[in-house]
């Protein structure tokens, strides 16, 4: 039986969610970049601090229930999970815009003297210009973050290599454990378990970017989108009243306002800040998504298209917010009022030609891989 998946599979609303995580991203970074040229910020406001990391944290559980669900579709129609098409669609995805990044944040940008940060010439940038070519090239750019520093305009990227690291084994673990409530609470448990007691290992400097490493690569955060998958996926008894429970509307009210007010108020959770608030986005992604009596839905043609180019307002982002808070500074015009809507809509125009006239191209040839 031959199925398409990307086309037969489609949860409401997950794109107006993927939208609102690069919003939450975008905004962080403005603040940040404003800080590095000086110009008035809110960059020790802990709500601004937090929603940036946030907002990955819920591509990462978006990115979790997706990829979780269609691998528990795919072997429900077929009987087993090609480990090779899986990869060919992630391929066809992420490659292509991930090394135009990666490429131009080498062999562009820094000799693009309007595009240069303080402290971040071409020689600080080429510096071991091989090793950290080597690493992007192996989908590897958080360990770069933790070895060399912020490449800027490529930085953005830990989080896509975080991703793929969870992509290369998933397919393969959900192919050869039968038990995937065992396989999410495992990951989970081992993800944890090493992240607690990393700590203890003697700080020297390869166990320092190890440290730095495993905490960039939430992988326990896409299980737990996997367990929320499976709670809509799984038709047990004992799984049909988690979710009628999960379902009911006040729930929903209640996760939805206390996720809105923790936000609000820069809430910090000791040592598991990233898991308890995956638990809410889980939480709010299958009503949003599954639940046909959710409180309100987000699904509408605008917020549908910002989502299925969100990719590229996330990773073209730092180059139109840079542009941008240079234009202000040459036009001597550093109001909030100016500079938000000219990254926005430049930010848009930029990652909806790349959508249309780039990205396309390969996402076609993908929804073109048949189970």
């Amino acid at each position: 039986m031959s199925v398409n998946l990307n086309n037969k599979v489609y949860f409401e609303n997950l794109n107006t969610i993927r939208f609102v995580a690069a919003l939450l991203v975008i905004i962080h970074h403005i603040e940040q970049f404003k800080g590095v040229f000086n110009f008035p910020n809110y960059w020790d406001n802990k709500v601004i601090l937090v929603i940036g990391k946030l907002g990955v944290i819920l591509f990462f559980v978006l990115s979790g229930f997706l990829i979780s669900f269609l691998l528990f579709k795919e072997h429900e129609v077929t009987n087993t999970i090609s480990v090779k098409k899986f990869y060919m669609r992630r391929i066809l995805r992420i490659w292509p815009l991930y090394f135009l990044i990666v490429l131009s944040s080498f062999f562009i940008f820094p000799f693009l003297e309007f595009f240069s940060l303080p402290g971040f010439g071409k020689e600080v940038i080429w510096d071991n210009l091989f090793f950290k070519l080597l690493l992007f090239t192996a989908f590897l750019p958080n360990l770069v973050l933790h070895i060399y520093g912020m490449i800027p305009y490529a930085s953005q990227t830990w989080s896509i290599g975080a991703e793929e690291q969870f992509y290369l084994i998933w397919p393969v673990l959900n192919k050869k454990i039968k038990s995937k409530w065992l396989l999410m609470f495992a990951v989970i448990f081992v993800y944890l378990f090493i992240k607690r007691y990393i700590y203890y290992l003697p700080h020297t400097t390869y166990f320092d970017i190890f440290r730095g490493f495993w905490k960039s690569t939430p992988i326990d955060c896409m299980a737990i989108g996997g367990i929320f998958a499976l709670i809509v996926y799984d038709d047990k008894p004992i799984v049909n009243r988690l979710r009628k429970i999960l379902f009911s509307k006040i729930i929903q009210w209640v996760i939805l306002l206390a996720t809105i007010y923790l936000i609000s108020i820069g809430y910090k959770v000791e040592s598991f800040q990233y898991e308890f608030y995956s638990l809410l986005f889980g939480i709010l992604i299958i009503n949003f998504a599954c639940n046909k009596d959710r409180i309100f839905s987000m699904e509408n043609k605008v917020f549908n298209y910002l989502g299925k180019i969100s990719y590229g307002l996330y990773m073209f982002h730092p180059i139109v917010v840079v542009f941008s808070i240079k234009l202000c500074e040459i036009l001597n015009f550093k109001s909030n009022y100016f500079l938000y809507p000219m990254v926005f809509i430049l930010i848009i125009i930029l990652a909806s030609l790349s959508y249309e006239f780039f990205e396309k191209i390969f996402i076609n040839k993908k929804l073109n891989i048949q189970i």
